[in-house]
């Protein structure tokens, strides 16, 4: 929990740095590639890329993880424990529906490199009976806080709406709600 709190921390600190730093190019140019200072934007791609493109098709594919810890201590390995899941969207009018999307808890396994990460590997949780066995092999000691995260739907769905209101702001939708099918829709959060 601690190297967690403390990798969000040191990712706000980094953020906030690069939003203040100056630079001597103009404005007018735009560089084509970016150095990435954590590795969320890796775990986030290869949701999107594995797992989103699995399910029915939505204009928009929106991964949230809940990370249960990290352990950084091998810059080739990068360990990263989590419940990762990932919606499918249609935008229709100013709601997100939801299309499809599912869990897939697990390890990744990220690599740094010059340019940022890469998920060079998934130890994924089964599905079925296998569940349980595979989730308390690649938990280990981790697996009561892991089953913890899991359990609790309405975290996850406040997680969930948070998430989805970033990217709505990120990607700039004229969206308020977001909808599951044969559900009411339920209004956005603000954020900054």
């Amino acid at each position: 929990m601690l190297s967690v709190a403390l990798v969000s921390f040191a990712a706000l600190i980094l953020l906030a740095a690069c939003g203040n730093k100056q630079t001597a190019a103009p404005q007018t140019e735009i560089e084509e590639t970016s150095v990435e200072t954590n590795y969320f934007p890796a775990i986030d791609r290869y949701l999107v890329n594995e797992f989103g493109k699995q399910y029915a098709e939505g204009e928009h594919s929106v991964p949230i993880h809940s990370i249960v810890t990290v352990d950084e201590r091998n810059g080739e390995d990068i360990l990263v424990w989590g419940d990762f899941w990932v919606f499918n969207y249609n935008q229709v009018g100013d709601t997100l529906k939801c299309v499809s999307g599912g869990s897939h808890p697990g390890l990744m396994h990220i690599r740094q490199t010059e340019k940022g990460f890469d998920v060079t590997g998934f130890d994924q949780v089964e599905d079925g009976s296998g569940y349980l066995p595979s989730a308390q092999k690649i938990f280990g000691d981790k697996y009561d806080k892991f089953h913890m995260i899991n359990s609790d739907a309405e975290a996850r769905e406040r997680l969930r709406a948070e998430g989805l209101a970033v990217y709505a702001k990120k990607n700039n939708l004229s969206v308020t709600m977001y909808q599951d099918e044969g559900w009411p829709a339920k209004k956005l959060p603000s954020v900054n």
